[in-house]
């Protein structure tokens, strides 16, 4: 199945990381403002996912906070409307807080960005040391690209399940499980593989790994690498991995990729695996 991406003045995305920072840069050259930032909260602390600093590094890339204390619970609070303060000092609830202390004086505008189902993501900010008016060309900007990361997020969300159906990983029975890989195989879905089969032979405690190959439409060079970083790093935590479903078409690209196969345990069959691995098939 193929992954589904964003595509903004003539580029594609694939996640939610890249999209935001095409946004930002963007839209720091519209928006006459210091820094544009793009914020995650769990309620609790606030954390700067994306930010574009024009001259003064007013926030950075991975800063947190409490929550509480930033204007970007004040820019939640305020509901699914944009909220504008164009004078930090002159605004109540903003000047009580310590980033306005530090600031000094200045200006903000921020306005979250919600998933569908409603639940607060975080939210998308500028912020100034200079008073702005903001003109409501600048305003009606923050509320599309606020609209265009909710969608971003649903992709995200719509790939990542994508990715846990195409690999999902079946315990049989203890410290034994397979992992069924079916469809193409991209540079990012590879990566995706290695994550859930690194996560769930930990939560599942695995002796052995069979990594069932037969619905692979084609064995190429980042299909070869994939599996092959993959059976160095289960080997590397405990776990013995068995690759399993090599059709003789695949078996020649792995030849012409030049994939080291030497000291990888494959068996032809899934049943053939099992036995391997002392597990006895009987028809009733």
């Amino acid at each position: 199945m193929d992954e589904r991406m964003l595509t903004l003045k003539g580029k594609s995305f694939q996640n939610f990381d890249e999209a935001a920072e095409c946004i930002l840069q963007m839209m720091s050259k519209i928006v006459d403002m210091n820094t544009l930032f793009i914020a995650k909260n769990d309620k609790e602390t606030n954390r700067i996912i994306k930010a574009v600093n024009v001259k003064d590094n007013l926030i950075n890339e991975g800063e947190e906070l409490p929550f509480k204390e930033t204007f970007c619970k004040l820019t939640v609070d305020h509901g699914r409307k944009i909220l504008v303060i164009e004078d930090i000092t002159q605004h109540q609830q903003a000047n009580e807080l310590q980033v306005a202390a530090d600031l000094g004086s200045g200006s903000f505008i921020g306005i979250p960005i919600y998933f569908e189902n409603g639940e607060n993501y975080g939210t998308i900010c500028g912020l100034d040391t200079k008073n702005i008016e903001f003109p409501e060309q600048h305003i009606q900007i923050f509320e599309s690209m606020a609209s265009v990361l909710t969608y971003v997020l649903e992709l995200d969300k719509a790939n990542q399940h994508i990715q846990t159906l195409t690999a999902p990983l079946v315990p049989i029975t203890k410290g034994v499980a397979i992992l069924p890989i079916i469809g193409d195989i991209t540079a990012q879905r590879a990566e995706n593989i290695i994550q859930i089969a690194l996560a769930k032979s930990r939560d599942y405690d695995l002796d052995y790994l069979i990594v069932d190959l037969s619905g692979v439409t084609q064995i190429n060079a980042t299909v070869s690498g994939a599996l092959l970083k993959l059976v160095k790093i289960l080997e590397i935590i405990g776990v013995k991995p068995i690759l399993t479903g090599f059709q003789p078409q695949m078996a020649m690209n792995a030849l012409q990729v030049h994939m080291d196969l030497k000291d990888i345990t494959i068996d032809s069959t899934l049943e053939r695996a099992l036995q391997r691995i002392g597990f006895v098939l009987q028809r009733e």
